[in-house]
């Protein structure tokens, strides 16, 4: 395997090119270290002498491209992160459209899944929600563009700082939706709210298939990774999974104010589609 200054730039381009491709993602020489250091294992492992022979066989190797996009994705994610977000959620957004839609069950998009916390977070909420208000319905979306993620997130299992942090700040509701593991280390979703949640492989790059319309997407810290012109697209392809006067959630450091994508601030971190019902917190 070659060294880090035997890698051209050409090659370099090359391989943020292929990124971008498979992704949307856009990278640059200063991301050339956490590329570099993603996919140096896998050449490795595929006893590959440097960058051009992979980038041949990325063309002629599909199966290879869904290890490419598992390696060089970000995952990072927690339970209920960001507290403004599901303060809102739960005693603003939730009573609101369920009085609204009494018999109407909720459709939510976990639109850059991860490794499911956010989508199982969602998933306490509602239950939570519904242990008050009997007669109330949800499904739960969960997509992320790497598969090797969403299996691991299907399984609702966490180790680590995710089950940490849940247990440090939502004791009850760990105790009330999750098990834990023998050695006391672990913990995993009960089989209820797993099947609450559904888990699917789609690129945000591209047109929706298959999704909405729904109500509450949440797009968190994820418009970060693409250029100006990807993050339009993506939120057009959002726009288009989305019930009239939806709700979606950024992540953030993120704002829509600068984009023409159908969105209204509600407030911080907030928009609603089409309409506005501005709120200020």
């Amino acid at each position: 395997m070659s060294s880090d200054s035997e890698v051209d730039p050409l090659t370099r381009r090359a391989l943020f090119e292929q990124v971008r491709r498979h992704t949307g993602i856009v990278m640059n020489e200063r991301k050339w270290p956490m590329l570099d250091g993603r996919l140096r294992r896998r050449l490795q492992a595929l006893a590959l002498p440097g960058y051009r022979e992979y980038l041949g066989l990325l063309e002629a190797t599909p199966s290879e491209v869904r290890d490419f996009v598992d390696l060089v994705t970000t995952n990072e994610t927690s339970f209920f992160r960001t507290p403004r977000i599901w303060h809102y959620l739960a005693e603003h957004f939730l009573p609101s459209w369920h009085d609204a839609h009494p018999h109407q069950p909720l459709r939510v998009w976990s639109a850059a899944a991860s490794s499911g916390e956010e989508a199982y977070s969602v998933a306490m909420l509602c239950e939570e929600f519904r242990a008050a208000h009997p007669t109330f319905r949800y499904r739960i979306l969960a997509t992320d563009i790497s598969d090797g993620i969403l299996r691991s997130a299907a399984t609702g299992h966490y180790r680590g700082r995710s089950a940490t942090g849940l247990r440090q700040t939502h004791p009850a509701l760990l105790e009330k939706y999750f098990s834990t593991d023998e050695d006391g280390t672990g913990i995993r979703a009960n089989a209820a709210l797993r099947a609450q949640v559904t888990f699917r492989q789609h690129n945000l790059y591209q047109p929706p298939r298959d999704v909405g319309p729904v109500e509450l997407t949440l797009l968190r810290n994820v418009l970060i990774y693409f250029d100006t012109a990807g993050q339009q697209a993506v939120l057009e392809n959002v726009r288009r999974a989305m019930a009239p006067d939806g709700v979606l959630i950024v992540g953030e450091s993120e704002s829509l104010s600068r984009f023409h994508a159908g969105f209204v601030f509600e407030q911080p971190l907030i928009y609603r589609q089409g309409t506005a019902h501005a709120q200020h917190a």
